[in-house]
């Protein structure tokens, strides 16, 4: 496995000094249907607590919103990070703050973790660090959703999806996988924490702006 440290985040202020949306989550339709793929994917209807890993400028964080109580959202670069807040700001559900894991994960216990388009950017010790960051702050019965580009990268990151992937389920062998599902494009990977899910304390799916 390479060892290449993980991509600093002058690389992402980089790619949003030339786009607010480099890799155009607004307007493709390929994303577009990764999304739906994945929150179909969500074994639970409904979560208490999310952590979104890297959630750029909020496309997915808004369709996570209706599946949860709260939400967490960060992300490494300051740029995405406002237009993420415009797009939630009837919100009152979601809390946005500016971090890169693992140095910056958040404190208490989720539900859900879900880490999308991200592992491959960090090196294999800093995804197995991420991996037990992330079982560990799971409430018993909660998930771990992994969503990763799986063709080689120009130019190369640290790890392909695959790699990112295999290394994170070397490093949680506590986390059962549960969901695993790929294509030529992109996989998605479920892992939950053994125990028994406590009910989300809103059951109703909410809709529209509070």
């Amino acid at each position: 496995m390479k060892d290449d440290p993980s991509l600093p985040n002058d690389y992402f202020d980089a790619l949003y000094a030339a786009s607010d949306d480099p890799w155009r989550f607004e307007t493709s339709d390929y994303e577009q249907a990764k999304y739906h793929a994945t929150l179909a994917a969500l074994p639970r209807r409904r979560y208490g607590r999310i952590f979104e890993a890297g959630c750029s400028i909020g496309v997915l964080t808004a369709l996570l919103a209706s599946r949860c109580d709260s939400l967490l959202a960060m992300d490494a670069a300051a740029a995405p990070l406002r237009l993420a807040r415009q797009r939630l700001a009837g919100n009152p559900s979601v809390c946005f703050r500016q971090g890169r894991i693992p140095e910056n994960w958040p404190d208490g216990s989720f539900d859900l973790v879900l880490i999308s388009e991200l592992l491959y950017y960090l090196s294999p010790c800093d995804v197995g660090t991420v991996a037990r960051r992330a079982a560990a702050c799971l409430q018993p019965g909660g998930d771990v959703a992994l969503v990763h580009w799986r063709p080689l990268a120009e130019p190369p990151f640290p790890l392909t999806g695959d790699a990112a992937t295999a290394a994170f389920l070397a490093a949680a062998p506590m986390l059962l996988p549960i969901h695993a599902s790929a294509n030529a494009q992109y996989r998605i990977d479920i892992l939950r924490r053994p125990g028994r899910a406590c009910p989300s304390k809103v059951q109703p799916e909410s809709h529209g702006t509070p």
